[in-house]
């Protein structure tokens, strides 16, 4: 309904060269936000956005007059997810709390995408605290379901047009499952591949930096410029890609109209020569999904101690089951969980190993954006994944009879993003 498209890599490319003028690029899409915000509310309130934008982009374009010497995201629009520090912004972090608790020095990535050429479109919508209390933010492609959480605002104003480029992050599945709910490319890399100075945790050995766009060569710009040590000499073999299907309690969560899409686009790729091994997995997965939240909880209430001692009346239902769940995990049981994470990377790089496979293939969500925004959807089919630390990326693939998208996730070993990306740029290929 409000989606449209804006791929990072083409808009930069114009931007740089003069093709298209960046005064009148700020100008068009602070008219589409003015259209469309009313119905999406991806941003956080910002009375003088446009002449804020106006006055920095005039100043990057002194900068930088000659387009021969224009960094690479030349007036790039950023949404930047609203527990992110930035200079000249308040962070809330979705809470009802005083935003002076959450002051401090403008994130590492942040500074990162402005040294880059980047300009901050403005701060996005998340859920209290990156946590399940929904904010008002909608779906783009149809505004009676949720965008997901908890990086809703960043997703959903990608898909709206607002900016090509996005920052969310990603607990459990804030910055996959909001991806294929909106019919973006979501990326969330190796844990701590980018730098989360900045970042106001929520679970430190679990968040985990990710990024939204529109095309795939666009996430590729943006990876490269924003995870440590990128390496943009990586490619992948000249074959079809070895895909490896997680069957199992796993698989089962997702819903038959996610298992249906899942299924038909491994059926496709199939045929366009890729090849589909199923192994075994995640045979005590409800085991890993408690052992997950209840560690995210034990160090959600390390984070939030000293303020929810003084405001626990400002925290939601949510946040408050949370500090009750922290309660009844001990130091002990907290070490065991964290030292799991490491053992289940291992366990995943071995079994894609034995089974001669490239890529993890998974659903990225149980199945479409679910009507309502009074919740953001289950993040099970994300959770092995984030718990693990390994390369995740949501790939658009279709849409339903409904027109909400559908979307297709890719995991790689951890450390190997690059790869991921290339192999994800394989798959696309063979889907369309």
């Amino acid at each position: 309904m409000y989606a449209t498209p804006f791929p990072l890599a083409q808009s930069t490319a114009d931007l740089r060269s003069d093709e298209q003028s960046l005064l009148a690029h700020i100008h068009a899409i602070c008219d589409r936000v003015d259209w469309a915000e009313p119905h999406i509310h991806a941003f956080l309130p910002e009375p003088h956005r446009r002449a804020r934008l106006v006055e920095e982009a005039v100043d990057l374009i002194g900068r930088y007059p000659d387009p021969e010497n224009r960094p690479p995201l030349f007036g790039a629009l950023v949404g930047v997810k609203d527990i992110f520090r930035v200079d000249g912004f308040y962070t809330q972090a979705g809470s009802e709390l005083p935003k002076e608790l959450f002051e401090g020095d403008e994130a590492a990535v942040v500074t990162r995408l402005r040294d880059a050429g980047a300009l901050i479109a403005g701060k996005t919508v998340t859920t209290e605290f990156a946590y399940f209390q929904p904010g008002p933010t909608r779906n783009p492609h149809n505004v009676n379901h949720t965008p997901g959480g908890s990086s809703s605002g960043s997703a959903a104003g990608v898909a709206a047009g607002f900016f090509p480029l996005a920052l969310g992050t990603q607990t459990i599945g804030s910055v996959i499952r909001p991806a294929a709910f909106c019919g973006i490319v979501g990326f969330k890399p190796s844990y701590d591949r980018i730098p989360t100075d900045g970042l106001l945790f929520f679970s430190k050995s679990l968040d985990h930096v990710g990024l939204f766009t529109q095309d795939l060569s666009g996430m590729v710009l943006a990876a490269s410029l924003l995870c440590d040590g990128w390496d943009a000499g990586v490619t992948v073999p000249d074959r079809g890609p070895v895909l490896a299907v997680p069957e199992g309690p796993y698989l089962a969560k997702a819903w038959p109209e996610g298992l249906d899409s899942f299924w038909e686009r491994v059926s496709k790729l199939e045929k366009a020569g890729a090849q589909i091994v199923t192994v075994p997995f995640f045979e005590e997965f409800d085991e890993l999904d408690e052992q997950h939240r209840r560690m995210m909880a034990a160090e959600a209430a390390q984070v939030h101690a000293e303020w929810y001692a003084k405001y626990e009346h400002l925290y939601s239902e949510h946040m408050q089951e949370i500090m009750w769940t922290a309660g009844t995990v001990d130091a002990a049981e907290l070490a065991q969980a964290q030292a799991a994470r490491f053992s289940l990377r291992g366990q995943m790089a071995e079994a894609l190993g034995a089974a001669g496979a490239d890529l993890w293939v998974a659903p990225p969500a149980q199945g479409a954006a679910p009507e309502g925004i009074h919740a953001t959807g289950n993040p099970v089919m994300n959770l092995p994944w984030t718990n693990a630390g390994v390369p995740a990326l949501n790939l658009p693939v279709e849409r339903t009879r409904g027109g909400l998208p559908m979307g297709l996730q890719l995991v790689g070993r951890f450390g190997e993003d690059e790869q991921v990306l290339a192999w994800a740029g394989k798959v696309e290929g063979m889907l369309e």
